[in-house]
């Protein structure tokens, strides 16, 4: 079998480096915010560009809390809206509803599976506040049309980078682009822990004070609460294994770029509906390489038996999913047609030339 995605290879990659920061940490006999969180955080807030970076506890945290700090702050209340694309993982509409915010979907761009920035201002209300951008599948999506109607309306940009560390728009990385961004470090992304944790990064220093008074329970001073906060906070093991890998995600994005064009010159099958692969390559980092086809299960089926893993990302649009019914009976075309068609094929920085090959030649025999 072709694994759709092999944690343990691509670690082993890095296990001497792991074992011994691990077994620092272990020793070190401090575990919640320590040094090893406070190095992590300075080295990516430097490979980001920002002034900021704060590890929290999962992606859905980061954006979450940056969006209740922006409550506290005064700049959104419950009830606002939020421009966020309707083909996103959940997790995007999540982080709104959580803080009371309304969710305002708009159509994804079929080339690229990004929002469409052409569809975002028709969507802008009087109760607007902000624009939240998903780098979806590992491709940034970010113009300077966006950026004039942001500030036409006085919005703010929020990204999701759960998807696109390393990733660049025109010199700038994701994670740097808008006013605020959230990561993940779910195992499984290209820069991935060995659990769950996540990062806020910013160069808004009153926000990012805010975010992590909030993850540590509403406090910046051990017993004085000054918000009704949450636990969300990086813990040394993730913050000591992901400053590792931080150092190696240009190699690991470079590799998935290569496989990416692999996939996109040598699968011929005119039944498939291949990515686009953008003109500046830097604007992708390839989280994960989706086709699309009108038999999307009958692949899935096949390539099952000829032993290719396969995933779906994802069957179900937030707004059809039953803990939003209250958005149910909204129609996204683009959206619903696109989920019904989605496959993910196997992509990593451990995936062999000749597992390649078989994936392309089984794909083109469908």
């Amino acid at each position: 079998m072709i694994n759709f995605l092999n944690l343990q290879k691509i670690n082993l990659k890095y296990q001497q480096e792991i074992e011994e920061t691990l077994l620092q940490t272990f020793r070190s006999g401090w575990y919640l915010l320590g040094e090893k969180t406070k190095v992590f955080e300075q080295n990516l807030a430097e490979y980001i560009g920002s002034d900021h970076a704060l590890g929290v506890a999962n992606g859905l945290d980061a954006l979450r809390l940056i969006f209740r700090a922006y409550i506290e702050l005064g700049i959104m209340k419950p009830g606002d809206e939020v421009i966020v694309p309707a083909n996103t993982y959940i997790a995007s509409v999540l982080a709104l509803s959580d803080n009371g915010l309304i969710p305002v979907f708009v159509e994804p761009d079929a080339k690229t599976y990004n929002i469409d920035l052409s569809k975002i201002e028709e969507k802008i209300s009087p109760k607007t506040k902000a624009i939240l951008i998903v780098h979806l599948q590992g491709r940034i999506v970010f113009s300077e049309k966006l950026k004039n109607i942001a500030k036409k309306y006085n919005l703010k940009i929020v990204e999701d980078n759960a998807q696109a560390i390393g990733a660049e728009w025109k010199g700038i990385k994701s994670g740097n682009l808008g006013d605020a961004s959230g990561f993940s470090f779910y195992p499984g992304k290209n820069l991935g822990a060995l659990g769950d944790a996540g990062a806020v990064t910013t160069n808004d220093t009153e926000l990012f004070e805010t975010v992590r008074a909030l993850g540590n329970y509403g406090s910046n001073q051990k017993y004085v609460n000054i918000y009704k906060g949450l636990n969300s906070r990086m813990d040394e093991l993730q913050a000591a294994v992901l400053d590792v890998k931080l150092k190696y995600i240009n190699h690991e994005n470079e590799t998935r770029r290569e496989v990416a064009k692999k996939f996109i010159s040598g699968i011929t099958n005119p039944k498939i509906i291949l990515p686009e692969n953008p003109a500046d390559e830097n604007e992708h980092v390839w989280h994960i390489f989706v086709i699309r086809t009108e038999n999307r299960d009958a692949l899935q089926a096949y390539l099952t038996e000829k032993g290719i893993q396969t995933i779906i990302h994802y069957p179900i649009p937030p707004h059809k999913q039953q803990a939003y019914k209250e958005y149910n009976d909204l129609s996204f075309p683009v959206t619903e047609k696109m989920h019904e068609e989605v496959l993910s094929l196997p992509i990593s920085s451990v995936l062999e030339e000749k597992e390649i090959e078989t994936i392309i030649k089984t794909i083109n025999e469908f």
